[in-house]
Parts: C-alpha cells; sequence; structure tokens
C-alpha cells in the first residue's frame, strides 16, 4: 500500500418515493471498532485504519487504512464486486466493522446513482432537495417554509435553482445527479460518498459535474468518488484502488502503477496513465469474485 500516509448516517432522509438516495449519518464525532482510538484527528473528516468488514460471514474487504481531509477528491476505484459499497455502507454505519476501527469527524451523506431514482414519481426537483432536511424536523411536521428555504439555497449552490420546480423526472441525467448532490448538502454533510455519479451522462454534463465536485472540494468538502475509470481516477487528488483489499492509497502516480492495476483489475484492459498505454492485465488468481 502507498503511504500518502493514511492522508489519506440513517439520520432519516427517505426518499419518500422517489428513491433519490442521499442518506446523511453522523453528526458529530463517531467511533467504530473493538479499539477505536482516541487520538485526535486533526483535520480529518473521516480516518479508517486496518478495516475488515463483511456481511455476517467471513470479511469481504480487508487491510483498509486512508484518510480523508477537507477538499479530498478520492477515487475509490475496483471492479464490480471489489469492495467499493461495502467500504460505503461501512462509512455509513449500516456494515460494523469485524477488525480494525473507523472514525468520522463530520456528517457523512451518500448521493446514488441517478439509474436508481424513482422517475414517475410526481416530486419537483425543490422538493427532492428539501428531502435532505427531514432529518432534523419532527416525524409529525412536513417541511415547511424555513426547510424549503434550504433546499433552494442547495439547490442554488450546485446551478439547479432556475430548475427548481421542474419534475425531477423530467430532467437530464446531469441535472438529477446535481439535485442529488443538493439533497446531500442540505443535510449539511462535509463527507460526501458519490457512487458512480458519472453512469450515464453525455460529456456535457460529465465536465460540468466534474467543475461542480471541484468547487464543492474548493469549500472544504470531501469526497469519495466510486468509479470504474482509471484515466478519470488520474485527475482526482487521491486513489483507493480495492478488489477485496486495499491494493494502494495514495496520488494517482503512486496508486496507478502497473501492478496496482493488475491487482485492481486482474484480466482487464487498461490504460496505465503514465503512458496512455492499453493493455491486457493477467488475472490476479489470489482473490475470487464474491
Amino acid at each position: 500500500m502507498s503511504a500518502a500516509d493514511a492522508r489519506g448516517a440513517d439520520a432519516g432522509a427517505d426518499a419518500r418515493g422517489a428513491d433519490a438516495g442521499a442518506d446523511a449519518r453522523g453528526a458529530g464525532d463517531r467511533s467504530v471498532g473493538a479499539d477505536a482510538p482516541t487520538a485526535d484527528l486533526g483535520s480529518s473528516l473521516a480516518r479508517v485504519r486496518d478495516l475488515a468488514v463483511g456481511y455476517g460471514g467471513p470479511p469481504v474487504l480487508t487491510d483498509v487504512s486512508f484518510a480523508v481531509n477537507p477538499g479530498d477528491r478520492i477515487g475509490v476505484l475496483g471492479p464490480n464486486g471489489g469492495g467499493k459499497t461495502t467500504l460505503f455502507r461501512a462509512l455509513l454505519g449500516e456494515l460494523q466493522p469485524t477488525h480494525g476501527d473507523l472514525e468520522l469527524h463530520s456528517r457523512i451523506a451518500i448521493v446514488a446513482q441517478t439509474e436508481r431514482s424513482r422517475l414517475d414519481f410526481p416530486v419537483t426537483a425543490l422538493d427532492v432537495a428539501t428531502m435532505g432536511t427531514v432529518a432534523r424536523i419532527p416525524w409529525y411536521r412536513r417541511p415547511g417554509r424555513a426547510e424549503r428555504a434550504a433546499g433552494m439555497d442547495a439547490l442554488a449552490a450546485v446551478g439547479m435553482d432556475e430548475l427548481a420546480g421542474r419534475s425531477f423526472g423530467d430532467l437530464s441525467g446531469g441535472q438529477r445527479q446535481r439535485t442529488l448532490i443538493a439533497r446531500a448538502l442540505v443535510q449539511d454533510a462535509k463527507l460526501l460518498l458519490l457512487d458512480e455519479p458519472f453512469t450515464g451522462l453525455d460529456a456535457v454534463s460529465a465536465d460540468r459535474l466534474e467543475r461542480l465536485l471541484a468547487d464543492l472540494a474548493s469549500r472544504g468538502h470531501g469526497l469519495l468518488i466510486a468509479t470504474h475509470d482509471v484515466e478519470q481516477a488520474r485527475t482526482w487528488d487521491l486513489v483507493l484502488c480495492l478488489h477485496r483489499r486495499q491494493i494502494a492509497f495514495g496520488t494517482p502516480e503512486e496508486a496507478l502503477t502497473r501492478e496496482s492495476l493488475a491487482a485492481t483489475y486482474g484480466g482487464a484492459v487498461v490504460t496505465i496513465p503514465a503512458t496512455g498505454e492499453r493493455v491486457l492485465l493477467p488475472a490476479d488468481h489470489h482473490h475470487h469474485d464474491h
């Protein structure tokens, strides 16, 4: 594992039928693990040390250690079944570590793929953004003027305020993705988990989303961005490579080596970032799909 020296909850934001996907957790500090340390985290939004996690049986993801600081854009790279979703679920508190520890120093929210959203439910972009306030109000009260104002502010932050009244299902893929990010922002989440946010976007929408993520990072948010795209991960600050265990963590130059990519994508055709060369990597027979 490359160092970068480890530099690198459901509080109730239910999609209410839109299945729009950005649930927040962790208002303040949360430590999980049998021997969770009490050391000062400094500016870290989250820190993971020697994490192993599973689904009630043997661990399906092991040896994970990294930290997220304000402003970090971290690509989480790996094949299907490699552990990206498992890691996100552990960070959200949905799965308990079987080893190691996990510390959160901020609120956290997940932004799901728009392809998993209900597009036939009659809600507007503002409705979806406002859903992020549900956790802060009593269960018996509907979101009111203050909550809708917070939703509108979040839409403005992602450049969607002019489309606030548009049906969520009528928005483009990129517009829906920005609306879901607004829903996470309205929850005051500083750490955002983005589940393959560029899936299905055209080049113009992808470029606009890339600029939005850069802007969020410049405002102190930490971003964990699940992706299969090696070339895209090369443009971010740090990269975490997973294949049932942590393969590498560090800057793109440190993490995206031939050896790391071979262990991450055994048998796949990938582009080596340093040279642009496309190669067929040998299968890694030490790891099996789950």
